[in-house]
């Protein structure tokens, strides 16, 4: 296989409360598009973007999991083999800041440490933040990931995310040994459309109860 038909292909969890704007996220990202009516994720959203990063083609594949607890057996599922993660809370909404520590602790225990940044969502609403810059930038420093802000409503900071996260693999990508590169999935590159959209979805809460049972 040629050097020139390998891409590196990483998988990206965006993980947080629910109505933080995570799906909107990774909308905005791969389709350029904006819903401002919210709907709950009831399991796991799946979209993918190839972009070009440090002069490497990069596909993305970006999970984005439901934030409600019932949900917490069945998503975590999906966070295993992740390469990169995304915190992501809102500048109005107080618990959802306050649950980014669980939410971190959560993709580790399925990942390790892997690269990870912290997202404040909503940072148009300016006038509405309830969480002070200073608070901010501590938790970031006490994770030990750098903070972000933006605005998927006005498509603020949302390419740097993910070109931040690409960067970080591919650094640890090139300074780590063959057994890294190789679960980075190199594979031949196929032509395939800019985004792809699957959705894995249950229809209610008693359902998803019903499925973790079995997982």
């Amino acid at each position: 296989m040629r050097e020139e038909e390998l891409e590196i292909s990483l998988k990206v969890v965006i993980v947080g409360n629910g109505a933080v704007g995570k799906s909107s996220m990774i909308q905005r990202f791969c389709k350029g598009t904006y819903t401002r009516d919210y709907k709950k994720t009831i399991g796991v959203d799946f979209l993918e973007r190839e972009i070009e990063v440090d002069g490497e083609d990069v596909r993305l594949m970006l999970w984005d999991t439901a934030g409600q607890e019932e949900f917490d057996a069945i998503t975590a599922a999906y966070y295993r083999g992740a390469h990169a993660c995304v915190l992501a809370y809102s500048a109005t909404d107080r618990d959802s800041f306050d649950a980014i520590p669980s939410w971190k602790l959560k993709v580790e225990n399925e990942c390790g440490e892997i690269p990870t940044v912290l997202v404040q969502n909503k940072i148009d609403l300016v006038d509405q933040s309830v969480i002070d810059p200073d608070e901010a930038e501590r938790l970031s420093r006490a994770l030990g990931c750098k903070l972000l802000r933006t605005s998927v409503k006005e498509d603020i900071g949302v390419m740097s995310v993910f070109r931040h996260l690409a960067s970080r693999c591919l650094h640890e990508m090139r300074r780590s040994d063959d057994d890294y590169q190789d679960d980075l999935r190199l594979y031949s590159a196929e032509p395939r459309s800019p985004s792809v959209i699957s959705t894995i979805r249950f229809n209610s809460s008693a359902e998803a109860r019903s499925l973790r049972s079995t997982v």
